[in-house]
């Protein structure tokens, strides 16, 4: 008789926060998985949901409190479900995230001692949102909750700029509300995609030009509106982006130098044309959180450009797209940069350079 069971009260140490955000106990050879919680904690916990070999439960009370616990500032933490780590100090932040991209790659990817260096913290650890989606089901305002059933009504956003909770403010105060997804941009004007950390993303961007170097062809896959593309195209003697958006292509294009090249379509299919010499090309990936198209990774491993730089928001896909890279490509570099402070979201940088034939 299986002794975890759904109400059942236990008394737990964390072992760890896996990626998600959620802390890692065991019980009797069942892993359970409790929120807002660090590692090194003892607490009391009672399971709301149980699956074979796991379980979830609610934190009730921590009994054994971790130095690095801190008061959360914000009132709807644990009820709005777009933060997961208010409740850790901002330096034990940046541990877990790093720990967390050296496990996917290991469990995952496969690779025995992953290269994955500290990662760099964002300059603001609040207010830093250019952009937040707020969801309107009348009468509420907010973020889905960690109940993803209901919105919590709020009427700021700590991880926001001024001007987007300034915008926030404006849209509470209509009288007609259209329900659905409503996005606030600190600049309206803009269109595209872009990062929502504008600090943060200078850090990635100047990581992503120190792994790019120089070349004579960059293929910038996934281009967006050339964030990381205009911070290259000094060093290159064509610069080629892509993407499916037809917004972003336009953006891209509007102040392209002669040498800038951006083509809208299927990363995919552009792919194998876009790219140059093997030895003097390097492609930029940066695609969404689901990972590489499996025909990218195919193009890329034929063609086998001398140097790749990954770019992710997810560690599980990129460490699946790493280990299928790996017949062609060395992993020299892995480097997290803190684009969403507070929550369980991780970017990571990683270089790989081409294996000898």
């Amino acid at each position: 008789m299986p002794t975890v069971k759904v109400g059942l009260e236990l008394e737990l140490e964390i072992i760890r926060i896996i990626y998600g955000g959620a802390g890692l106990a065991r019980h009797e050879g069942c892993a359970i998985f409790v929120p807002f919680t660090i590692p090194g904690e003892k607490v009391r916990a009672r399971i709301t949901r149980l699956r074979p070999g796991w379980a979830q439960a609610k934190l009730l009370a921590v009994t054994r409190p971790s130095a690095d616990r801190v008061e959360p500032p914000c009132p709807w933490f644990t009820r709005c479900g777009g933060c997961a780590y208010q409740h850790i100090a901002y330096p034990r932040q940046l541990t877990i995230k790093s720990a967390q991209v050296e496990e996917a790659l290991r469990r995952i990817g496969k690779f025995a001692a992953p290269p994955v260096e500290p990662a760099l913290p964002s300059p603001l650890d609040y207010g830093y949102r250019n952009r937040i989606t707020v969801h309107i089901e009348p009468p509420d305002i907010g973020f889905r909750g960690t109940d993803p059933r209901q919105v919590v009504d709020l009427n700021r956003c700590l991880l926001a700029g001024h001007a987007v909770n300034a915008a926030l403010t404006r849209l509470r105060a209509k009288r007609a509300w259209r329900p659905g997804p409503a996005t606030l941009r600190a600049n309206p004007e803009a269109r595209g995609f872009r990062q929502v950390n504008d600090g943060a993303a200078e850090i990635l961007a100047a990581v992503v030009v120190g792994m790019a170097g120089s070349g004579q062809v960059l293929v910038d896959a996934y281009c967006g509106s050339g964030f990381f593309a205009k911070k290259l195209r000094s060093s290159f003697t064509r610069v080629i982006g892509l993407d499916w958006d037809d917004q972003s292509i336009q953006a891209a294009g509007q102040d392209a130098e002669a040498h800038e090249d951006y083509r809208r379509g299927d990363t995919a299919e552009l792919l194998p044309a876009a790219l140059g010499p093997a030895a003097t090309t390097v492609v930029l990936l940066d695609p969404p959180a689901q990972g590489l198209d499996p025909g990218v990774i195919d193009t890329l491993l034929r063609a086998r450009p001398a140097r790749l730089v990954y770019v992710s928001c997810d560690p599980a896909t990129l460490a699946r797209d790493l280990s299928r890279l790996a017949s062609g490509y060395q992993l020299l570099r892995a480097a997290p940069v803190d684009m969403f402070p507070q929550t369980a979201s991780i970017e990571t940088a990683c270089l790989l350079a081409a294996s000898p034939n």
